[in-house]
């Protein structure tokens, strides 16, 4: 097999553009597959999503559900025992934290929170946004410290 003789494979060719409204010969000239009247032959024509020709929509028929509260806080969340892994003495931040794995920096929105889940046994100086009663008890119960940021 040589440069010259390769092609696409079987139904893999770019298919040219379909060009409507271009004189009779082509095959789609005049109406432009349009056909004649209506709504859809408009130019800008045709109706939104959802829209059910003035029927009421499934979307206003159906009951609504729930609350959203758009003051809700999304804080990023780490339990005691996920720092385990880090050596005595480390001091750990959300960066630290992002660069390890335990977090996505997109979870990061008003915060990191560290949780008392599991326990911990190395001194660490843990740095966050939020913590729960346990964890503060349980990172100073092994000599380390729990500081607000």
């Amino acid at each position: 097999m040589r440069l010259h003789d390769l092609k696409p494979a079987k139904g893999g060719e770019v298919k040219k553009r379909k060009r409507v409204g271009r004189g009779h010969a082509s095959g789609w000239g005049k109406l432009a597959g349009r056909g004649r009247d209506g709504q859809n032959s408009r130019s800008g024509g045709g109706v939104r999503p959802g829209f059910e020709g003035g029927q009421l929509p499934l979307f206003r028929s159906l009951p609504k559900r729930g609350f959203n509260n758009i003051f809700k806080k999304k804080f990023a969340t780490v339990n005691v025992s996920e720092l385990e892994m880090f050596e005595d003495g480390a001091e750990i931040t959300p960066e630290v934290l992002i660069e390890n794995g335990l977090i996505k920096k997109r979870d990061l929105v008003d915060g990191l929170k560290i949780l008392g889940d599991g326990e911990i046994t190395k001194k660490l100086n843990v740095k966050a946004n939020k913590f729960t009663k346990s964890a503060i008890e349980k990172i100073e119960k092994a000599g380390g410290k729990s500081e607000v940021i």
